[in-house]
């Protein structure tokens, strides 16, 4: 059983009757579940995730206090506190206080105001620019058990995917870092006979190459560490991360190099193939770059256009 499950079932067997029995007043307004920050809230979670921050338990968000005042927030707190210590051989305790409350009783618009920066989930342009993808895909991860105004459902699928001139922007921007990395800096660097900057090279080739391919499938990468992970798993171009790992692996010796710089075209070969499958580009070459130029020529807003091609990296 994952933590999502575990989470579920403890709601399912104390949660919700504590709430029917108690509050049934908040049914209407208040929603239940578990996402945000940690592995278990995106299905990532194992035996070594249980070393910390791993126990039953769920949150509880409830709308401002002119829905819902502080001593009924605090009425509701202790009620949390006071459910089972223990569930399926698991023992809830103290989260730990960096990061954070991750469990319990907490305001939904403090809760995204520290995610997104927005309280309602409303982005200005510059906020969808800027906002790390691993925040954006902790608003939205994990599991709603209950909601019941519907308003953090609304919150959460608002935040759901990058509007799609913004997707578009990203795009542009990270095939001009794969292309100036991977196509070009790559073999530069190793025709200097810096194999280390070489490999610093292919490690700006794979990240940039990683976002590339959530964005191609239109969902948010997650905390680096869990992105190779993630990346398994999506249903576009997954199987790349088989070959980016090797890239990061490797070394650059002269047989193995050629290998590489084998391995980078290819994969900018198959980015290019999606690309056209989705009609982001009407560049028909293998020079990335101007796959680049091209998605950036393909925003229909001037003013997002216009802004430098790396404005969203």
């Amino acid at each position: 059983m994952n933590g999502l499950e575990l989470s579920r079932a403890y709601f399912e067997q104390f949660g919700w009757p504590m709430l029917e029995e108690r509050f049934p007043e908040l049914l209407p307004v208040i929603a239940a579940g578990l996402f945000g920050s940690g592995s278990e809230c995106f299905g990532f979670d194992d035996e070594l995730s249980r070393d910390h921050d791993f126990e039953p338990g769920f949150m509880l968000l409830l709308p401002g206090e002119d829905v819902v005042d502080r001593q009924t927030a605090f009425r509701l707190e202790r009620a949390y506190a006071g459910l089972p210590r223990e569930f399926m051989g698991l023992r809830r305790g103290l989260m730990a206080p960096v990061g954070g409350p991750r469990r319990g009783v907490l305001r939904a618009e403090e809760f995204f105001q520290s995610k997104v920066g927005a309280s309602d989930g409303i982005l200005t342009l510059g906020q969808w620019l800027e906002l790390p993808d691993y925040a954006l895909a902790e608003a939205v991860n994990g599991e709603i058990f209950h909601d019941g105004s519907g308003e953090v459902t609304r919150i959460r699928d608002a935040l759901a995917h990058y509007p799609e001139e913004v997707r578009r922007k990203k795009l542009a921007g990270q095939l001009l870092l794969m292309a100036q990395a991977g196509q070009y800096n790559y073999p530069r660097c190793l025709a200097h006979g810096e194999t280390g900057a070489a490999q610093l090279a292919v490690a700006e080739f794979v990240r940039s190459a990683m976002q590339t391919v959530f964005l191609l499938n239109d969902t948010y990468q997650p905390y680096y560490k869990w992105s190779f992970r993630a990346m398994r798993s999506l249903p576009r171009l997954s199987l790349l991360a088989e070959l980016l790992e090797y890239l990061l692996t490797t070394d650059n010796d002269e047989e193995i190099a050629d290998a590489k710089r084998e391995v980078i075209e290819g994969i900018c070969g198959d980015v290019i193939d999606e690309l056209q499958r989705q009609d982001l580009t009407r560049a028909t070459c293998g020079d990335l770059e101007k796959h680049a130029y091209s998605v950036n020529d393909g925003i229909a807003d001037a003013q997002l256009r216009n802004l430098h091609v790396l404005a969203a990296v």
